[in-house]
């Protein structure tokens, strides 16, 4: 029986609330016994607020198209998220006087729950879900990059039915007409995309498109009329006084209440590194800032001392044997970017951000993309957008189309959104991926 994506979007919803029921009233019941129903159900609200904010942040409430591990990961990440401000919330209010182990339960059975239906759902909204076709507009280099891009997306496999060169043969038109999803690269010119687009709009199609600066600028853009003429007032990836202060006061508060929280953590770390390997246990290097001002970035040194003394400035790549055995983990865990708090305190960064890169490197890619100086008009980061959405060997041109959108939807929300999916990240190894070992 094939049911409407709207229903089957209210069905997984009241799951999900039942499952969160369910843990909640199974971890409390051998505790406190059935007089406490009460204080179970105005817990639960709290719980069910939380589930909606944050299974909204990690895209929990549509499933098409992902792939079961995400699914479950995104889930860990947001449970453990839900529960850790439920324990924040049981210190501040004496309402709700839940123990630590009573909550621990709770999360772990929520976790299991909300993991079987959420199973369950996906292979429903497989099952329901239409399977189409597409087909991929794109020149020579870029087009084998996103096919094999396209090929490992759940969903596509095997769906990628023909390649087409720009528009260069005859039959462009009758491949849209064949296929569902149209595909359309960055290295077309202007004039194909637009004939491209114009022509999938008519027949209805879904369509893809990779961004370019052009694309970019035309997004959030203002209309101003110049006497009976429209015209649109593009960004100028800047941030407003308003934004700037905002951003620089949460900077502050999370900073100190992050380097409070972590500090055992940094003396362990730090006592590991002194012991485990020879050097300083502090990496500070040079980076490239706000408005290309240089400073001097500060790590926990993951490296074996003097790693580049011999080949110089070397991006970090897979297997790489500069990082020492505790560097690896730090790493993988992030726990080397912990000294940069001070960075956000000094004002020198932010906790959002682009990240900042060598001067080095800098100069390698503002001289093949012009565009790349524009990251610099924000502060550099500890976490972005380009972080939580790209892994560590994302090509530099990719990266800066993510951190060109953040720029332009910088705020209060989105940096909160980033700040929440970075701890997604911390579990997802392939984040962590060098480069291609080095030659």
């Amino acid at each position: 029986m094939k049911v409407s994506p709207f229903v089957r979007k209210l069905i997984l919803v009241f799951g999900d609330i039942c499952c969160i029921y369910f843990a909640n009233s199974l971890a409390i019941m051998p505790i406190l016994g059935n007089s406490e129903y009460k204080f179970n159900f105005e817990f639960l609200s709290i719980l069910i607020l939380l589930m909606f904010f944050m299974f909204n942040v990690y895209g929990l409430f549509s499933l098409v198209r992902k792939r079961l591990t995400d699914i479950f990961l995104n889930l860990l990440v947001a449970t453990l998220n839900i529960y850790i401000v439920c324990i924040a919330i049981t210190y501040l209010i004496n309402e709700l006087d839940y123990s630590n182990m009573t909550i621990l339960v709770s999360a772990v059975l929520s976790f299991v729950l909300l993991g079987v239906w959420q199973y369950v759902c996906h292979k429903w909204e497989w099952n329901n879900f239409p399977k189409h076709h597409g087909v991929l507009f794109a020149k020579d280099n870029e087009k084998k990059i996103l096919e094999n891009k396209l090929s490992k997306t759940y969903g596509l496999e095997n769906v990628l039915q023909d390649v087409s060169h720009g528009l260069n043969d005859n039959l462009w038109q009758k491949k849209i007409d064949e296929n569902y999803y149209v595909f359309i690269g960055s290295s077309l010119y202007i004039n194909e995309k637009e004939a491209i687009l114009c022509y999938a709009r008519s027949k209805k199609k879904q369509i893809f498109l990779v961004p370019t600066l052009y694309e970019l600028a035309c997004k959030n853009t203002g209309l101003l009329l110049v006497d009976d003429i429209p015209m649109q007032r593009v960004t100028r990836l800047l941030l407003t006084d308003e934004q700037r202060t905002l951003k620089r006061c949460i900077d502050i508060i999370i900073a100190i209440l992050s380097i409070i929280l972590l500090l055992p953590i940094m003396i362990l770390t730090a006592i590991i590194i002194k012991v485990s390997s020879k050097g300083p246990i502090i990496y500070s290097q040079e980076r490239v800032g706000l408005y290309g001002k240089t400073f001097f970035v500060h790590k926990f040194r993951s490296m074996k001392q003097d790693a580049e003394a011999k080949c110089g400035p070397v991006l970090a790549a897979e297997d790489d044997n500069r990082i020492t055995k505790f560097g690896k983990f730090i790493r993988a865990t992030r726990l080397d970017e912990l000294p940069q708090l001070f960075n956000v305190l000094k004002g020198e960064m932010s906790i959002v951000g682009p990240r900042p890169e060598r001067p080095f490197f800098v100069e390698q890619f503002v001289a093949q993309k012009p565009e790349y100086d524009y990251r610099h008009n924000v502060k550099p980061g500890i976490t972005g957008l380009a972080q939580i959405a790209g892994k560590y060997n994302t090509n530099a041109y990719d990266k800066l189309i993510y951190d060109l959108l953040y720029i332009q939807d910088v705020g209060v929300k989105t940096d909160l959104i980033i700040m929440l999916q970075t701890f997604k990240v911390l579990l997802t190894k392939s984040s962590t991926e060098g480069v291609q070992n080095i030659k």
